[in-house]
């Protein structure tokens, strides 16, 4: 039973990615389209003060916060497409459509039954537009659920084929006139049954924010905790897109959870200080600051005649973090050789939300530099306390050093640079095995290219024939085996370039960092596979 919880949370998990790793570039644009509107900016670079930038500004800034409104939907389709064992293009589809049916039977049954408000405005009446239909007010979870019904029904039903007259409505046809009576069921379900869930909600909601530092000390920790089990986002997600994270009337409209919440507040320039619920999305200081104080303690705890390879691995790996906010690399660095460092990391990366809160921080910063420059130059200083992050960045970057040192040398942790003799010293990452590719290894030579490399994978993993499904999110390959123990971790670490593998039942992660996205298209053109099957 336990294995079956996990694995169906690692699915759900690998399915979140799909809308979860597109949001943010609409974060990014809105702020770009801000930027391009800024009033400070256009007094500095006179030349872009014109209708044609101003004006591309506006629209781009007004087009793409009408996402934050249509959450349902995308994470209906996306959860779908995530979750579709095959034909996931026409899972997608079919989500659209059920999405449609449901909110449009909602709207009816809610109007037979006599609930439908009728006053002037839906505010605090539970009740909302969804595509100009007005029907209860789900949020995110009406796409989870949806998302997750669409593609069991798509899973069971998709293989249905009929003989004769019938032919036509066998395959996703067949998906889709089942999922009808299931959806019109389901809304009529919870129109009875939501309020109930709605109320358990905001009463998490209202624990969650009232438990104060605490709460978000608990908050950052796991996040960063369940980093090993690949679920982390299922920590964070919630309180970015749901009333988990809080509400706010931005522009007379009301948004829930922390990043649609800036989201809107950054594209209305009425609004003269972000709403603190951005702490929900203060992760980047452990990422941009703790983990270079990490990098640098476990630099100068190495033994001296390996100082000059550590620093030619950590600085890459420190950059990436730095830059873009993939940690990865790093905290494979000393997850599994020293599990006492990765707890004080996490401790310290909610602390340092904590420290956050307590200063009245506003700056957005989930991620790494380039992020946090782009969202936060442009809002100024009054709007974001951005300054102060930096401040906070910087402590904990000492904080993280003299922790991470004290510890290292008390207990012997073998980190990098520290390993016994006959060890090699290495974080390795795709430079290595290109080094390798070129230089080859006594008596295992390394195949040529992208076909290359995959075959080594594929055959690290146990073969063509023990991998069932193929995925990936930021950093990570993720694989469903049939068969688990025939990995072999030391192959895949040393001749592809992977810092860390995970084997959790049948689900395989292995962390590659940004190169991920190639080598997965790697991998299914080697099994011949491809993004809708």
């Amino acid at each position: 039973m336990k294995a079956k919880v996990m694995d169906g949370m690692q699915r759900f998990s690998k399915a979140m990615f799909i809308p979860v790793l597109i949001l943010p570039i609409a974060g990014i644009l809105i702020a770009l389209g801000n930027l391009l509107t800024n009033q400070r900016l256009l007094e500095v670079i006179p030349f872009l003060n014109n209708p044609i930038t101003t004006g591309f500004g506006t629209i781009l800034t007004g087009s793409l916060v009408s996402i934050l409104g249509n959450l349902g939907l995308i994470f209906c389709v996306g959860i779908t497409v995530g979750l579709a064992n095959k034909e996931k293009a026409v899972a997608g589809f079919t989500a659209l459509l059920g999405y449609l049916v449901f909110v449009n039977a909602m709207n009816k049954f809610m109007q037979l039954s006599g609930v439908l408000y009728e006053g002037e405005t839906l505010q605090g009446t539970g009740q909302t537009l969804v595509l100009g239909v007005q029907i209860l007010d789900m949020g995110v979870f009406l796409g989870l659920i949806l998302g997750i019904i669409t593609a069991m029904v798509h899973n069971k039903f998709i293989d249905t084929e009929f003989n004769g007259a019938f032919q036509i409505y066998g395959g996703s046809r067949f998906v889709f006139i089942v999922l009808i009576p299931v959806v019109v069921l389901l809304s009529i379900a919870l129109t009875f049954i939501w309020p109930y869930f709605q109320t358990g909600i905001n009463k998490l909601g209202t624990l969650i924010n009232h438990s104060g530092s605490f709460g978000i000390f608990l908050y950052g920790a796991l996040e960063r905790l369940l980093i090993p089990t690949g679920l982390h986002h299922l920590i964070y997600t919630p309180f970015l897109y749901t009333e988990l994270g809080g509400s706010a009337e931005v522009g007379g409209k009301v948004f829930e959870g922390a990043r649609n919440i800036y989201y809107a507040e950054i594209a209305d320039p009425s609004v003269k200080e972000l709403s603190p619920s951005v702490v929900w999305d203060a992760r980047g200081i452990s990422k941009m600051f703790g983990l270079i104080g990490a990098c640098l303690a476990m630099y100068h705890t190495a033994k001296p005649e390996n100082k000059a390879k550590v620093k030619a691995i950590l600085i890459p790996a420190a950059v990436t973090s730095f830059i873009a906010g993939v940690t990865e690399p790093i905290e494979f660095s000393f997850m599994f050789v020293a599990p006492l460092l990765f707890v004080v990391h996490a401790c310290l990366s909610g602390l340092a939300m904590v420290t956050f809160h307590l200063f009245d921080v506003r700056a957005i910063g989930p991620n790494g530099m380039i992020d946090f420059l782009l969202f936060n130059l442009p809002l100024g200083i009054q709007k974001t306390h951005w300054p102060m992050y930096i401040l906070i960045g910087l402590i904990f970057f000492v904080i993280y050093y003299v922790v991470f040192r004290f510890l290292i040398v008390k207990f012997n942790f073998k980190t990098i640079g520290r390993e016994d003799e006959g060890n090699e010293t290495k974080l390795y990452s795709k430079n290595d095995y290109k080094a390798k590719k070129s230089a080859g290894t006594a008596g295992t030579p390394v195949p040529q290219g992208n076909d290359g490399i995959a075959t080594v994978i594929v055959d690290a993993l146990g073969g063509a024939s023990n991998i069932n499904t193929v995925t990936n999110c930021y950093t990570r390959l993720r694989l469903t085996l049939e068969h688990p123990e025939r990995v072999n971790e030391d192959v895949l670490k040393k001749e592809t370039g992977a810092s860390g593998v995970i084997i959790k039942d049948k689900n395989v992660q292995v962390v590659y960092g940004l190169q991920v996205t190639n080598i997965r298209k790697a991998v299914d053109s080697y099994l011949g596979l491809s993004t809708n099957e």
